[in-house]
């Protein structure tokens, strides 16, 4: 069917495989040190060869490891340039759409799921998919609107790939030993909080119920809404999703060829469902993906996919407002202080205020102004800035730290900028966070 490596046993061997490459690069690194080649040379030469060996495994194997990369493609804005332009090859090939399955199978699993007689649940059935990802693929159908009336309309039928859940958990499991090689990698980044969390979303992602019940839960609260468009849930089951099908020009596309009318209106409706999702759902939409996003013919942002979402039900938290409104306006002192009391300064180390607002102060760029232009351009200096072993920001961010409870929050903020720079786009979002984010008065 696919020359992805399926039986758990090749999986193991090739994840195995990773961390004796890797010491093998350090005993080199050992080596040119004693000859005398500078130590910074030698880092980004182990940096450059570990990322091409990990990326390139993590693509071949998708399934756990191919979501793993997908959660780490947002810290690629802190990697040397040298480290993510691999990466970024390696991240489009873990992107594409894995192997269809086959109709056979496809009909299996939808009798398993929704009963023998599933195919009097449509009018129409496409059985090549329209969409397949890391867990599961989407079919195009006509469904059968129940009830006197009749009727039908257009629907996704998203099938998950029998076996995804084991996959996941080994992939995960075995991921988890490899965290030297990501400190080799970028040395402020510890992968076990990433790698937790992502256990913890794993089982939320293989439950399309709980992905029904979530997906419900955001058209209830964007219904009628101008600006976002929630398709309906139709129908679910453990394995299968049947939602209302959404036309319209995908993220990705606008990415590549879109207007620079279509860019920042797509940009401004993102850093508006991102900021207005945990005030208004109690959820906040976890996968940031271009793909999951498109741009309807009525304007409004079409949304899809729900299996990661994160439960916020009291909001956003209130400190990450007030500490940004708090850097804006200059406040050092206050800015630690509230920096120490959620966990992301030690409590008893000491550390240069002013040097933390200089830390933070060029991050904070998109919202100092009424507007600001996101680009690859301002990222890659963000990046610049941030990875260079001799910067002081990079000296100054091995003294802060990721608490876990912020960390899918920093994961999906990461995530939705990196979209707004491949957009390019420009809109007010110091606007949009005075609306929805607690804690951020507005600024002088």
């Amino acid at each position: 069917m696919t020359d992805i490596p399926r039986r758990a046993v090749s999986r193991t061997a090739k994840l195995a495989a990773l961390p004796l490459g890797f010491a093998g690069r350090t005993v080199l690194g050992m080596g040119k040190r004693v000859t005398g080649l500078a130590s910074d040379v030698i880092s980004a030469e182990i940096q450059q060869r570990t990322a091409e060996q990990l990326f390139s495994v993590l693509g071949q194997l998708k399934g756990g490891a191919m979501k793993f990369g997908q959660a780490l493609s947002v810290f690629e804005a802190a990697l040397p340039e040298e480290v993510a332009a691999p990466y970024r090859q390696a991240l489009t090939k873990l992107q594409e759409a894995a192997p269809p399955l086959p109709a056979a199978t496809v009909h299996k699993v939808l009798a398993e799921q929704l009963g023998p007689d599933w195919r009097d649940r449509f009018v129409e059935f496409d059985d090549t998919p329209a969409a397949a990802a890391s867990i599961g693929q989407v079919h195009r159908a006509v469904w059968r609107d129940p009830g006197p009336d009749g009727g039908s309309r257009d629907v996704a039928v998203k099938i998950q790939y029998p076996g995804a859940g084991d996959a996941l958990l080994a992939d995960l499991k075995q991921l988890s030993r490899l965290s030297g090689m990501f400190r080799a990698i970028q040395p402020g980044l510890d992968v076990k909080p990433l790698l937790a969390e992502l256990r913890e979303r794993i089982a939320e992602e293989l439950d399309y119920e709980l992905e029904a019940e979530s997906q419900r839960t955001f058209a209830a609260a964007y219904a009628d809404d101008p600006d976002i468009f929630i398709p309906e849930v139709l129908d679910a089951a453990p394995r299968v999703l049947i939602t209302e099908w959404v036309e319209g020009i995908p993220l990705s596309q606008i990415v590549r060829e879109g207007t620079d009318e279509q860019r920042n209106e797509a940009g401004r409706l993102m850093a508006e469902l991102h900021l207005s999702a945990p005030e208004r759902a109690g959820l906040l939409h976890a996968d940031p993906h271009p793909g999951n996003f498109r741009l309807l013919p009525d304007g409004r942002l079409g949304v899809i996919d729900f299996g990661a979402v994160a439960r916020m039900p009291e909001g956003t938290p209130e400190p990450i407002g007030r500490i940004a409104a708090l850097a804006l306006r200059g406040d050092a002192d206050a800015v630690v202080e509230g920096l120490r009391a959620e966990g992301f300064v030690s409590p008893t180390e000491p550390i240069d205020a002013a040097a933390v607002l200089d830390f933070l102060r060029p991050m904070l760029d998109p919202i100092a102004a009424d507007e600001f232009r996101f680009s690859r351009a301002w990222l890659r200096g963000e990046a610049t800035r941030l990875a260079s072993p001799r910067s002081p920001a990079y000296q100054l961010s091995r003294q802060l730290n990721l608490p876990p409870s912020y960390l899918m929050i920093h994961r999906v903020t990461l995530g939705s900028i990196g979209v707004l720079c491949q957009l390019e786009a420009k809109a007010p979002y110091r606007s949009i966070l005075e609306r929805w984010l607690p804690g951020f008065a507005p600024v002088a």
